[in-house]
């Protein structure tokens, strides 16, 4: 006989009274073959009456300890998390298997716990566990979860710049424009765009030109509200949906987007680059109108910008 069994035949000399040593050895030779912790604990008193090999080459000899302390770390008392309240019922009465997954405090392992009260050879009640590690099953889960969020984000989110992307703009923005009709708030929308982009494209090369979308866009986030709605909609070109803000507000925001804008100096090789951008306002007083229609408000306006010099602010 191997040294669990022989472990496990010290364990429990007490069921050589109930059963025969070959059938006891039977037993245990299959419950120690198993690749899975199978133990049985004493409902009250915690004490372990069973630890099959398993359990030993895991979380070692128990040698007179309880159960939390030999299956976790770092306990006190009894776990909080232990399963015994919930198999049995208010009479006190078994209720059958509880199943649920448990990351080991110990290990750091998953395993999928098969709970159960049953009647001990005594005729107290105890509970009988067997654990399968899930471990890896758990990882390939999380890798799974981790390539859907990816997933996700990308389909609302412009790889380049990091903002909401077209798709997600307008969904947002349609959005907010229906809260704003039912509050009666105002609503503004700016559109913007880096004046003579081409030139710093066809100047410092397009990865260049992708670093003034980024610290752009970087730039504009910094300085609008939470609740404001900020999208790449084309090329470099930009929009934003400001919800209760009226025509002053709108045009603040323009005005400061506009300087911290034309501040910015980005390095490329012995130069700095600096850029601009023309900015176009939408607004209503009320929310009573279409988003289509805000756009092409400041639409109009951004155009008036871009014909009126560039690096300004106009109204529809």
């Amino acid at each position: 006989m191997s040294a669990p069994e022989t472990a496990a035949m010290e364990q429990h000399q007490h069921l050589d009274t109930l059963a025969s040593p070959v059938e006891y050895r039977r037993i245990a030779t299959i419950l120690n073959s198993l690749d899975a912790l199978v133990y049985v604990a004493d409902m009250q008193t915690h004490e372990l009456l069973f630890f099959n090999a398993y359990g030993q080459a895991a979380w070692g000899d128990p040698a007179g300890r309880l159960c939390w302390q030999v299956l976790q770390t770092n306990q006190q008392a009894p776990c909080s998390f232990c399963t015994n309240p919930q198999l049995l019922d208010q009479d006190g009465k078994p209720t059958g298997v509880h199943v649920w997954e448990f990351q080991n405090t110990a290990t750091g392992r998953w395993y999928q716990c098969r709970d159960q009260a049953i009647e001990w050879v005594d005729g107290r009640l105890v509970r009988l566990e067997i654990a399968t590690d899930i471990t890896d099953r758990k990882r390939m889960e999380q890798e799974l979860e981790s390539v859907v969020r990816r997933a996700q984000t990308l389909a609302h989110t412009d790889e380049l710049t990091g903002l909401n992307n077209r798709r997600a703009f307008f969904e947002l923005a349609a959005r907010a424009l229906r809260q704003a009709r039912l509050l009666g708030w105002p609503v503004a929308v700016i559109m913007f765009d880096v004046d003579h982009f081409k030139r710093i494209n066809d100047t410092y090369g397009h990865m260049v030109g992708d670093e003034v979308l980024r610290a752009l866009a970087s730039c504009v986030r910094s300085l609008i509200r939470d609740g404001d709605i900020l999208g790449r909609i084309g090329g470099e070109e930009f929009a934003l949906v400001l919800p209760n803000a009226a025509s002053p507000q709108a045009l603040a925001v323009a005005q400061r987007l506009q300087a911290a804008v034309a501040a910015l100096r980005l390095p490329a090789g012995s130069d700095a680059i600096r850029c601009t951008c023309s900015f176009g306002i939408g607004t209503c007083a009320d929310g009573g109108t279409t988003l289509e229609a805000l756009l092409i408000q400041a639409d109009h306006a951004l155009l008036a910008a871009k014909n009126r010099g560039r690096n300004r602010v106009e109204y529809a």
